[in-house]
């Protein structure tokens, strides 16, 4: 990919990202729905392991069981 091919992609995307915050309205979010019962929030602990850590251990555990039962054989 060229320089001006990669300019023109990032530009594209930085475009689009910020069309779509300036689109959204996060202001809608402070009013509460009939029925709405958030819960308590999550304290940084909690955040860490449900958005970090779950998906590392996740992905180390397909990772693992990819090479374990992998059929090819190795030509050596």
């Amino acid at each position: 990919m060229d320089k001006k091919n990669a300019l023109r992609a990032g530009a594209l995307a930085a475009g689009t990202t910020l069309m779509m915050l300036l689109m959204s309205s996060p202001a809608l979010a402070l009013a509460r729905d009939d029925g709405d019962d958030p819960g308590s929030g999550l304290n940084v602990g909690e955040t860490l392991g449900l958005y970090v850590a779950a998906p590392l251990v996740l992905f180390l555990v397909i990772t693992g069981l990819v090479m374990v039962l992998d059929k090819s054989h190795k030509q050596g």
